[in-house]
């Protein structure tokens, strides 16, 4: 005996309502210039910086907010630039070109 029968039993006039839950799908605006993935070194410890977006600065966290969990690494917004820590220039230019961004490459 299931959640849902045991329920049934306790609540005999109670009607369900099958609606299904819809997830809501987020727009980052996207824009024609390409963003720049860079690679530098700060207190030895090699970063990964995109910049270039011309978007508002609310899409820009969303943004950074997927590639560090995509990466499981952490990572920053700081003046209108992503840092994620580690060289990730490869995995995160794939998943920005399956955005749908221009992306390029600079540094290394």
């Amino acid at each position: 005996m299931d959640l849902k029968d045991q329920l049934k039993n306790l609540f005999p006039d109670h009607e369900t309502n099958d609606i299904p839950e819809t997830e809501e799908e987020t727009t980052i605006w996207m824009q024609d210039d390409p963003l720049i993935c860079k690679y530098e070194k700060r207190k030895g410890k090699p970063i990964t910086i995109i910049e270039g977006y011309t978007g508002a600065d609310s899409d820009f966290k969303i943004l950074a907010k997927e590639i560090k969990q995509l990466l499981s690494v952490g990572g920053s917004f700081k003046n209108e630039q992503i840092i994620i820590q580690g060289d990730y220039r490869d995995k995160i230019m794939s998943f920005l070109k399956d955005k749908g961004f221009k992306v390029k490459r600079v540094g290394g």
